[in-house]
């Protein structure tokens, strides 16, 4: 980590913490949020700052858990009547502009490929095309919510395509970790995650990035099924008026 200058760990903590006021500010404020997300931070922080993530050669590989429980709880969100709740609150505004953080984590992962912590495929000069998604966040939040000249239709497809871009880095992330399980980049693995405070972006920053996703896709979908079904009663009315 001595590669790594203090100017990025400064970056990359001013990210994390951006990445999550944005999604707080997006449940308004819930305290059960900021309490949860506090203390996910706290475990995975000590978890790191020991050296537990360091251990490469465990099986299950220990970096498993950086990543399982926040799907898990994103999977029991998404299903349950309560969590479905949650996510229909969330303001798809703060959601949307929530993904330029990205640009700066794009900025954090190249200087840590810089300083051989991670390869050169889980950055922008590789196979990662993630900084597309913050750098036109802030286009498509003006066009969709500030002008109105795109509907949501466009909003859909853009967080389909960015889900898409997100979870291409992620499975490069995960197979060129070194574990007994890795199938590329061998000459220089992803390592850095597994050290503090870059920890943080596979157990906070990519699942509030996900979420953030997946919350939006549902919303979507479901206000357009809403109005739907609302069409399809006025047109029901006017039929029996007619009739």
């Amino acid at each position: 980590m001595e590669n790594v200058s203090s100017q990025i760990i400064i970056l990359f903590i001013l990210t994390t913490l951006a990445a999550i006021w944005l999604f707080v500010k997006a449940a308004h404020n819930s305290k059960i949020v900021i309490l949860g997300i506090a203390c996910w931070m706290l475990i995975q922080s000590l978890l790191s700052i020991v050296g537990f993530y360091t251990d490469w050669n465990r099986i299950p590989p220990r970096f498993m858990l950086m990543i399982l429980p926040p799907l898990i709880f994103i999977i029991l969100m998404l299903v349950s009547k309560r969590g479905k709740g949650f996510i229909d609150s969330l303001n798809i505004e703060t959601l949307t502009i929530l993904h330029c953080i990205r640009i700066p984590v794009e900025i954090t992962l190249y200087y840590l490929f810089q300083a051989k912590l991670i390869p050169q495929s889980m950055t922008f000069e590789g196979s990662n095309f993630d900084i597309l998604s913050g750098i036109s966040a802030p286009v498509v939040y003006y066009m969709v919510f500030i002008a109105k000249k795109l509907d949501r239709r466009v909003l859909l497809a853009w967080n389909f395509l960015c889900l898409a871009l997100l979870l291409n880095v992620v499975i490069t992330a995960i197979l060129s970790a070194k574990t007994p399980f890795q199938k590329f980049d061998f000459d220089q693995p992803n390592i850095g995650i597994g050290y503090f405070p870059f920890v943080l972006l596979p157990s906070v920053i990519v699942p509030i990035v996900l979420f953030s996703h997946l919350a939006s896709i549902r919303k979507i979908l479901n206000r357009r099924t809403i109005t739907h079904s609302k069409d399809e009663i006025i047109i029901k009315n006017r039929q029996a008026t007619e009739y």
